[in-house]
């Protein structure tokens, strides 16, 4: 009797060792065609294929969205109340999932708040280690917040004692850190008047050049109306009482036509309509108003610290916490070490293990003090993965969106040797990745493909890295692609004068950055690259600038909508059909009233999961029936918007629908390898390099001379970079300038000349320690960019 227990026993453990696999069965979110694949568990498995094959739709769209809806659901329908509610993804069977956590490299929030030491908890720490050891003691850890401002009130409070109550005189304090004058923001906003209008003009004349504040409209009524200032003289001869009108007027009702309005000063109008959104999320022209209208200047009271007077005055061994945050994350870490009491020792170890965190991933060159909005998306990734990388959890699902994003190929073996530790304490790691150095520890590759968008969605191959190699897939053939260093060099036709440059930790560089040619400026990450290229180059006259920022949208934004080529589009169907522009679109007039132009009605459950139906009325066309009666060359609006750009180039290129300003638009956009996205495909859906490269060619629109490029290999499959050379040389050769900061090989060896910055990051770095061409640069040998290219070209 007493063996029966044991043998059940041992079943039971077998039966449970048999969970080895994450199985997905007919996947179909967004591109995928019915993708069935198995996912070995503990193991490091590379998703591979071509920017827009499937990838992200099947990693984070299907495996990661799944696994956090799943456990969403075990929480109380009330608790599910306050949560995000996800949709079940397009997939008929999902097995063996566990948790999953995901490191993707969406930007941080450009919060002005929001620091890197605020977003890692290294700031709170810090907040309670002062308000401990602090001397003088000023108060608890609110007392060094920037978050947090004085408060103080007094007044009468009613006590109740028995059946007595009693009214009392009462004061309240509570000392906080914020900074009274920049309210923890570090900065000052000032405007410059200049841009809000045009002195020699009159209101009515046109003076004002605010975006928006035209006079033909309410604008012109309510100033006109409002009987303060004289709308026909020139602003420049206003008295001060007008102008103050004018500018800084508190919100008072008016009476214009009858009709009760209220009349406010431009400042705060703009203060409340621009300022007090998120500059990402402006529209591009708004943007620029603000960029040229308000000044930000550093805080005179609290010196850009952020913190009032009495947090900058209490002391921990020399130094106040404005000064500790400022600090080298790697000096930080040292000066916390050197701190000995052990009434606070649990709180100096988990600070110290933080510390060390960011020295061991490589970010080491940061301070506490960095907004968080200016962290590059391969820098934002690695921070969010700091919290994991001493978690005592096993057999989670780590999910990465390309972890070697703006890494040095120095850097890349760092980051490899994290992943495959968090592999080897019993995790399954999950990796979409385009970097050769990447993929070959994988211990397991899924390669989707064969193309982009609807070309793409399919598993081309699955197995080992070497197995890739000889698949002949497009990812296998591309695997050891290795480039040549360029024989005809470009000569340089003038130069870029940087002299003393000491923007972060750049110790007062000269150089001179040749124009006419393709420039790379290389180091590794915190080495000083950006801060040379976009505090000394980028702003001056001429100068395009595309960095890796993220671009804001809807649902209901499109390629047409974010490039403008939705206006030449609508005005020449309203051209041949004799009716307005405003029909064709489905955010006005021309959007189907049962979904407001969606495409899709969403039936909210209350704690389920929202349902999402494609529009009965319209078939999920967006716009009215009677709209889609109107044709261009025999196409209506809804099956123009469902054409891939390169069709639509040709359909604009010639006969009836011959529409030059947007046949330009869709050559950038072929230019840039997004011939396969469809015009109206939601910005929501894109991947992180379709996003980079729609940004690209909607700049390539303005005018100017110099472009610069902020690691536009960025999402990049390897095929796909032998294009973006071929764009690059396009721009060069039609007389602009290119400055690209980049890190991929195979973009160094294609340079025309090489800046490179270093010899490490933070204060080891912010020095030229290479000027000169690709060649120069490998013979050298003496620089870390230079022994990575000479081994990548093989020299």
């Amino acid at each position: 009797m007493s063996a029966a227990p044991e043998t059940a026993r041992e079943d039971t453990a077998l039966a449970a060792d048999q969970h080895d696999l994450i199985r997905v069965q007919g996947a179909s979110e967004n591109n995928l065609k019915n993708v069935s694949v198995d996912l070995p568990k503990r193991r490091l498995t590379v998703f591979t294929g071509v920017s827009g094959s499937g990838k992200s739709s099947l990693v984070f769209g299907t495996i990661a969205a799944e696994s956090q809806r799943l456990i969403n659901e075990t929480y109380s329908a009330f608790v599910q109340g306050f949560m995000p509610t996800l949709a079940r993804p397009e997939v008929d069977h999902l097995e063996g999932l566990t948790t999953a956590i995901i490191v993707d490299q969406e930007r941080m929030g450009a919060n002005p708040r929001s620091t890197v030491g605020t977003v890692t908890d290294a700031n709170a720490m810090l907040r309670i280690l002062f308000s401990r050891l602090g001397e003088p003691h000023i108060g608890g850890p609110g007392a060094f917040s920037f978050n947090v401002p004085s408060v103080k009130a007094s007044g009468a409070i009613t006590v109740e004692r028995g059946n007595k109550t009693k009214a009392e005189k009462a004061t309240f304090n509570r000392l906080g850190g914020m900074c009274p004058r920049c309210e923890g923001t570090g900065s000052v906003k000032d405007f410059d008047l200049t841009a809000l209008y045009d002195g020699s003009k009159s209101l009515s004349g046109g003076a004002l050049t605010v975006p928006g504040y035209s006079m033909d409209g309410w604008y012109g009524r309510i100033f006109g109306g409002s009987g303060y200032f004289d709308m026909d003289k020139p602003v420049e001869k206003f008295t001060k009482k007008e102008l103050h009108d004018l500018l800084y007027r508190e919100p008072t009702k008016i009476k214009v036509e009858g009709i009760n309005l209220t009349y406010e000063g431009l400042i705060p109008k703009i203060q409340k309509s621009m300022l007090s959104k998120d500059p990402e999320a402006m529209q591009p022209h708004i943007r620029a108003f603000v960029e040229r209208a308000v000044t930000f200047g550093t805080c005179p009271e609290c010196d850009g610290t952020r913190l009032a007077a009495e947090a900058r005055s209490s002391m921990v061994n020399g130094r106040n916490i404005a000064d500790a945050c400022a600090l080298q994350i790697t000096d930080l870490a040292e000066w916390v070490r050197g701190i000995d009491e052990p009434s606070v020792a649990p709180l100096l170890k988990g600070l110290q293990h933080l510390l060390d965190a960011f020295t061991e991933i490589g970010l080491g060159y940061l301070s506490l003090d960095r907004p968080s909005g200016t962290l590059s998306g391969g820098e934002a990734q690695r921070t969010k993965m700091i919290r994991h990388l001493g978690s005592s959890l096993t057999d989670v699902t780590y999910v990465f969106d390309e972890p070697t994003i703006g890494l040095h190929p120095h850097d890349i073996e760092r980051m490899n040797t994290l992943l495959l530790q968090l592999r080897d304490k019993g995790n399954t790691v999950l990796v979409v990745e385009h970097k050769p150095e990447a993929i070959a520890i994988a211990d397991h590759v899924v390669d989707l493909g064969p193309g982009a968008g609807t070309g793409g969605g399919t598993v081309c191959f699955e197995g080992t890295v070497e197995g890739l190699r000889s698949s002949g897939t497009t990812t296998g053939r591309h695997l050891d692609d290795r480039a040549s260093l360029k024989g005809a060099l470009r000569q340089a036709t003038g130069a870029l004068e940087v002299r003393g440059a000491s923007t972060h930790n750049l110790r007062g560089v000269d150089v001179d950055v040749p124009l006419g040619v393709l420039c790379v400026v290389t180091g590794v990450a915190g080495s000083g690259k950006s801060s040379l290229i976009h505090g000394s180059v980028a702003g001056r006259e001429g100068v395009v600038v595309i960095d890796q920022g993220a671009i804001r949208g809807s649902r209901r934004s499109n390629p047409a909508t974010y490039t403008g080529l939705l206006e030449p589009v609508r005005k020449a169907f309203a051209k041949a059909n004799g009716v307005k522009p405003a029909l064709f679109s489905s955010n006005s007039e021309g959007a189907c009233p049962t979904c407001n132009g969606a495409g899709v009605i969403f039936t909210e459950l209350g704690v389920m999961a929202t349902v999402e139906s494609t529009c009965e009325d319209c078939e999920g066309r967006r716009f009215q029936a009677s709209v889609l009666e109107y044709t261009l060359a025999g196409k209506n609006i809804a099956e123009v918007l469902a054409l891939p750009v390169a069709e639509a180039e040709a359909f604009f290129g010639e006969g009836e629908a011959r529409t030059p300003a947007a046949h330009k638009i869709l050559g950038r956009l072929a230019d840039v390898g997004l011939g396969y996205l469809t015009l109206g495909q939601p910005l929501t859906t894109l991947s992180g390099g379709e996003r980079q490269r729609l940004k690209l060619a909607t700049q390539m629109g303005e005018k100017g001379d110099v472009y610069v490029l902020d690691e536009p290999t960025t999402g990049l499959h390897l095929a796909d970079v032998e294009q973006l050379l071929g764009l690059l040389d396009r721009l060069v050769d039609s007389g602009k300038s290119v400055i690209v900061i980049e890190h991929h090989q195979a973009v160094m060896a294609h340079a025309d000349w090489i800046i490179d910055l270093g010899p490490g990051a933070g204060h080891d770095g912010g020095s030229v320690v290479f000027e000169g061409t690709p060649a120069d640069l490998v013979a050298d040998g003496t620089t870390l960019t230079g022994r990575y290219l000479a081994a990548y070209v093989g020299a």
